[in-house]
């Protein structure tokens, strides 16, 4: 497979029944000791969904399919990435970018440039840094 524009075409996350449990392959920035995650959706509409991690239910990650707000938003994998979370094609890739809430809704926003990369074939997941120039910081309001 050629990752070097491993791209994801899926707009949201599968039913939390779907993937039950997540192993992150690599830790979340600045939480070494949390591998195991379950993916749970907040909404109904499938736009905001929490990380928690199955080793601490106090430790939860907003996260967010981007197309809904970041239409054109395109990460690409490197090869080692890839290999990683042992991605064989595009498909088995579901994109979630990590929201930080602000004061209100319109002050959110999401880090754009470090995805968590789920490979939805295996449940396999990782935070990953791209070799892109992103924001830390893009306002979810466009």
């Amino acid at each position: 497979m050629s990752t070097e524009s491993t791209e994801s075409t899926e707009t949201a996350p599968a039913a939390p029944g779907e993937l039950p449990a997540l192993d992150l392959v690599g830790p979340m920035a600045g939480f070494p000791d949390h591998r195991r995650f379950a993916l749970v959706a907040l909404d109904e509409a499938g736009l905001l969904y929490a990380l928690r991690s199955l080793e601490d239910p106090a430790l939860r990650f907003l996260v967010a399919p981007p197309a809904p707000f970041f239409p054109d938003y395109a990460p690409e994998l490197d090869d080692e990435q890839a290999a990683l979370l042992g991605l064989g094609s595009a498909e088995d890739a579901l994109v979630l970018v990590v929201v930080t809430p602000g004061a209100s809704p319109a002050d959110a926003t999401a880090n754009l440039l470090a995805p968590v990369v789920v490979n939805q074939r295996t449940r396999t997941a990782a935070q990953v840094v791209l070799d892109q120039d992103l924001p830390l910081h893009a306002p979810l309001g466009g």
